[in-house]
């Protein structure tokens, strides 16, 4: 059962689009996470630590990976564990830091990414194809400003 069969007509309109919203999140990041394994024989924390990692050619500190994936140190640890063992990271000492590294994509892992980021890009073309290309562009704004709303000082806090 998906998020949207919890909802009810008695429901909230706003809440009924949530759950609709949280469903379909969840049933593209599903299909990104199969066609990930499928054609790259990878997941998606692997896939999102190596896109962190593209987006900061000089390299990450463990803690700042972390910081941008929301998720444990022990998480990127094991992660980078494994895409070091396959040379697809490696770990750089800081200058004037002899604690501190900085992991950074190798020219291997640079060409992996890019190839997944090429399907990944397509995945989410074809999720959303059922859509008009003004379509999308109207989501978006829309959705921008539930962000903004949500980001404003106005917005309920907990």
């Amino acid at each position: 059962m998906d998020m949207e069969a919890r909802a009810r007509d008695d429901h909230h309109d706003a809440l009924r689009l949530w759950l609709r919203m949280l469903t379909c999140t969840q049933l593209v990041e599903q299909r990104v996470r199969g066609q990930l394994r499928a054609q790259f024989d990878t997941t998606l924390p692997r896939f999102d630590l190596m896109a962190q990692l593209e987006r900061a050619p000089e390299g990450l500190k463990m803690n700042e990976l972390s910081r941008r994936m929301m998720v444990t140190g022990g998480n990127v640890t094991g992660i980078t564990d494994q895409l070091e063992a396959e040379k697809m990271v490696q770990r750089v000492p800081v200058e004037g830091d002899r604690r501190a590294l900085l992991i950074r994509l190798t020219p291997a892992g640079r060409k992996a990414f890019a190839e997944m980021a090429e399907a990944h890009e397509r995945w989410i073309i074809d999720a959303l194809s059922g859509l008009s290309e003004r379509e999308v562009k109207s989501l978006h704004t829309l959705l921008g400003k539930v962000k903004q709303r949500i980001n404003s000082p106005e917005s309920i806090t907990p």
